[in-house]
């Protein structure tokens, strides 16, 4: 799954965003709300947050290596690291 807003895009493998564990740790380390929980727990991506993304890396230590992108649009599409 993946959103793209102006400046910042999110992209979050399949299978880790049907993970509720996932998401409720996502939905709570974000300080900007860009992450939500389904109704069925299943995570979802506020795309109406995305461009509030602060880079503060919090999501990316929330999840597992290589499930979660931070994508930046405005630097050619760099990856936050």
């Amino acid at each position: 799954m993946r959103k793209d807003g102006t400046f910042i895009a999110v992209a979050v493998e399949d299978g880790a965003a049907a993970d509720a564990e996932l998401a409720r740790k996502l939905t709570e380390a974000c300080p900007v709300d860009i992450f939500a929980q389904g109704a069925g727990g299943e995570l979802e991506i506020v795309q109406d947050n995305l461009d509030e993304c602060v880079l503060c890396r919090l999501c990316l230590d929330a999840s597992p290596p290589n499930t979660l992108s931070v994508i930046k649009l405005y630097d050619g599409d760099a990856v936050l690291a």
